[in-house]
């Protein structure tokens, strides 16, 4: 039986890839938090890039400008529990003129919140301390409203004071649900909101002015982010070294750091013990290191605790998605590793016991990632690793096995090589358009299938869910509009957008000090049939039942995302057509009898109702009641279809030995739902073409 350790490899994407050791920071006097003349530069020459270059043309008016301000704000203070409604009025009012002075550089709105903010930080964990050291009634109904953007600010120190008791109140007891003593969740919570003063107080100038820059860029656009020089200095040491860590791209969500994605090939994928949206709220090092609290703590804070040399181990505990701010968190063991190229690579699999249709072998291409060896390709190596040729040697080797037709997933994969992804249709059309790319000017360009001829001719199928993104929505875009195969599973995650990375010191010759770097969104994807793939996805032909319970996902949940439109279709000639009401009828028949649907449909139930909850109950038996409601419903959905498939149910939280193999198993059958119904479907489709195939010669 294998470890859990030796089976846990880890690897991190985006800032969670380098082993750095960094200096504790220091703390941060006020009489230096006060715009630098490098800042007032850097703010101009941003000003002056986005205006020219950045594919969304808005002016710096007093309206967008007001917008800035709310969005340093939100990244400041998003729950609305230090600022209050006075401070509000007063940034305001200093803030009428910041359309003019941004032009300018003019930094002291920005610097004015920040030092106010640090304030407020102070006083309100003076309170929560001395909440710490009093009781607290659990058996009292009464609520505490959760973060919500429409929530008036306070309009005194008497309303924050209520708004704090309640959060401290809902702090202590989400840890006693997770079966603390009172005596470590003080000892915890201490710690916890010390911690956010000692991180305040390390904010420095350049930290202001990164988080004020970034407010600036995303009331623009979310993809379009600023980089301070030091962030810079990070991303490229990072960029250098071999991908090491967890696995895992995160973000900040109000005072958590969330899982947005795991990268293929890497543990958190891997073991299936780390989710999309799973909240990390302590880290320690090691196997018997001590659990640091990091509720509250900025991403970078938290992303240099979990990154670490190969080899060693890091422990996570994480909050699910599902359990709201209840109890229910689960502590992981990861090994940090390097992901190889292998771990990223397109794998297939023949299913050949269909019960819709015995005797029919579809195959499976499972593609985690649109990846390509640049550097094996650079020094010349005629045979470098890539997707296409990779699945074009799956191809060959499903053929070989007499498959009748052949499934893509993409369900997952978050895109990479836009050469990958033309090259990779290719394989399935004989020549022609894949993709139109419009940039900021106005200037289109196509990029069409680089070798005529076809790999496959087959029935082809693409599988894509809610994380399918960018170069996996050029592709099963471009499959849907040649009528090339059927596109099941869920709308797309809807990221149409392309982003490059600028020097700003460039437009400033000579200058001496690093201004930082501007990562800018400067084109858009388009469909060859003119539609963009921005914000809406690709609607698949076939949706399944869990699509209709996603709504505010991917592109569509941020905050000023470019819309959807489209521009004149490219001249192609459609592959053929697919007709899909009898299948999405016989599909609907089955997924409705398939106890592996009515789980994932429960689950998002689950997901969908605790995004949409406003407040949680601060009475320990109402909210033990509640917790204990989602984890049954859950289990029982998931046991159910386990013993159908004559899995023995597993418990991954349990304290005791589990079975690894079984553990597996259990993965393995979850991850199988839908690929096994996409194939059906694809079955259906095989066999439908042979029934109508013989009357069609008759007819002609």
């Amino acid at each position: 039986m294998r470890s859990r350790l030796s089976r846990i490899i880890f690897a991190v994407a985006a800032f969670l890839v380098a082993t750095i050791v960094f200096a504790a920071p220091r703390q941060v006097p006020l009489s230096e938090l006060f715009p630098s003349p490098a800042q007032t530069k850097s703010a101009v020459v941003i000003n002056k890039v986005l205006e020219r270059f950045h594919y969304r043309k808005v002016e710096l008016d007093h309206d967008f400008a007001q917008g800035v301000l709310d969005g340093y704000l939100k990244a400041l203070d998003p729950s609305r529990s230090f600022f209050l409604a006075r401070d509000v009025e007063r940034f305001k009012g200093g803030a009428k003129r910041l359309d003019e002075g941004l032009r300018r550089g003019e930094l002291d709105l920005a610097f004015d919140v920040f030092r106010v903010y640090r304030m407020r930080v102070d006083e309100r964990v003076i309170y929560a301390e001395s909440l710490l050291r009093g009781p607290f009634d659990f058996d009292r109904d009464e609520t505490y409203r959760l973060d919500s953007p429409d929530v008036a600010w306070a309009k005194d120190s008497a309303e924050l004071d209520d708004i704090w008791r309640k959060r401290v109140k809902n702090d202590f007891l989400t840890l006693r649900l997770a079966d603390k003593t009172d005596e470590e969740i003080r000892e915890r919570l201490s710690e916890r909101y010390q911690g956010l003063v000692r991180r305040t107080h390390q904010f420095d100038g350049n930290d202001v002015f990164q988080t004020f820059m970034n407010a600036y860029t995303q009331t623009l656009e979310p993809h379009t982010s600023y980089m301070s020089p030091s962030t810079s200095e990070n991303f490229d040491i990072s960029m250098k070294l071999s991908l090491e860590g967890i696995g895992a791209v995160l973000r900040a969500d109000n005072e958590y750091t969330v899982i947005q994605s795991t990268v293929p090939g890497g543990p958190a994928r891997e073991s299936g013990q780390v989710q999309t949206g799973d909240r990390i709220v302590g880290v320690a090092q090691g196997l018997d290191g001590a659990i640091e609290d990091v509720v509250g703590w900025r991403l970078q804070d938290v992303v240099d605790k979990i990154r670490g040399p190969k080899g060693s181990v890091v422990r996570l505990q994480l909050l699910p998605k599902s359990a709201a701010t209840n109890g229910g968190v689960r502590e992981v063991a990861i090994v940090r590793n390097e992901i190889k190229l292998e771990d990223q690579a397109a794998k297939g699999l023949v299913l050949d016991t269909l019960e819709n249709a015995p005797g029919l072998r579809i195959g499976v291409i499972e593609i985690p990632a649109f990846y390509r060896d640049f550097q094996a390709e650079g020094s010349g190596d005629q045979n470098f690793r890539s997707t296409t040729r990779d699945v074009r040697q799956l191809i060959d080797d499903l053929l070989l096995k007499g498959v009748d037709g052949i499934v893509i997933d993409l369900r997952g994969n978050g895109g990479g090589s836009l050469a990958e992804a033309t090259s990779l249709t290719g394989l399935f059309i004989d020549t022609g358009p894949v993709v139109q790319v419009k940039d900021a000017f106005g200037k289109i360009e196509v990029e069409t299938d680089p070798e005529p001829g076809l790999a496959y001719r087959g029935p082809l199928a693409v599988l894509v869910d809610r994380d399918s993104a960018s170069a996996s929505e050029i592709f099963a875009g471009a499959i849907q509009d040649y009528g090339r195969g059927l596109v099941i599973g869920e709308p797309t995650f809807g990221k149409g957008t392309v982003q490059t990375l600028i020097d700003l010191n460039r437009y400033v010759p000579g200058e001496q000090n690093n201004l930082g770097r501007l990562r800018l969104t400067m084109a858009e994807f388009f469909r060859i049939s003119g539609g963009s793939t921005q914000l809406r996805g690709v609607e698949p032909d076939i949706r399944f039942p869990t699509a209709d319970l996603v709504s505010e996902h991917g592109e569509r949940s941020l905050d000023n995302a470019l819309p959807w439109t489209r521009i004149r279709p490219a001249e192609y000639r459609k592959a053929g057509s697919v007709s899909v009401e009898l299948l999405a009828l016989q599909s609907a028949e089955r997924v409705s009898r398939d106890s592996g649907f009515t789980m994932l449909v429960e689950r998002s139930k689950l997901m969908r109702d605790v995004e949409a909850q406003t407040h949680v109950s601060l009475q320990e038996s109402a909210r033990r009641e509640e917790d204990e409601r989602r984890g049954s419903v859950f289990k029982e959905q998931q046991n159910s279809y386990l013993r159908a498939r004559g899995i023995a149910p597993v418990d991954e939280d349990s304290e005791e030995q589990v079975d690894e193999d079984l553990l597996d198993a259990q993965r393995e059958a979850i991850a199988r739902i839908q690929v096994e119904e996409a194939a059906r479907i694809l079955a259906d489709a095989v066999l439908l073409e042979r029934t109508e195939r013989p009357r069609a010669v008759m007819r002609d």
